[in-house]
């Protein structure tokens, strides 16, 4: 039986986090529980503290199509790479020099959004299409591809 994934991600600033990776992928911030106009109208009333009130965020696909990602708050920072990492998909069906192109706008688009490039790989045909590693705010590594 397959099961839904959702994809967690310690930060230090969830809500800085979440927006970056919302424009990133196209996601939308989750909508709060029904009865609510807000997070902020929701928080209050389940009493949590202004303090706490950027201890999580969470996006979802808005065509519902890919998974939920939850973005929580944890004390230490970033401290080796990462073993697991996002792949965004910036170039599906392209190749060579157009394929690289895209890539590049896209990793333009995203440093003006806080992310930092790392390096890029070049295409090496046959198995290798090329791809650009980049960096999330937090310095979470993932690649353009």
């Amino acid at each position: 039986m397959a099961r839904d994934v959702q994809i967690t991600i310690d930060c230090a600033d969830p809500a800085k986090l979440a927006a970056f990776w919302a424009e990133a992928l196209g996601y939308r911030l989750q909508d709060p529980p029904a009865g609510f106009d807000s997070w902020d109208q929701a928080l209050e009333a389940m009493g949590v503290p202004l303090e706490r009130r950027n201890d999580a965020s969470a996006l979802v696909d808005p065509e519902g199509r890919g998974p939920r990602l939850f973005f929580q708050r944890v004390p230490e920072g970033k401290q080796v790479k990462n073993r697991v990492h996002l792949d965004v998909r910036a170039a599906p069906g392209l190749q060579g020099e157009a394929r690289m192109a895209a890539l590049e706008a896209e990793a333009d688009r995203l440093v003006s959004h806080g992310a930092t490039r790392v390096r890029r790989h070049e295409p090496v045909p046959p198995l290798e299409a090329g791809h650009i590693v980049m960096a999330d705010p937090e310095g979470n590594e993932f690649c353009l591809d």
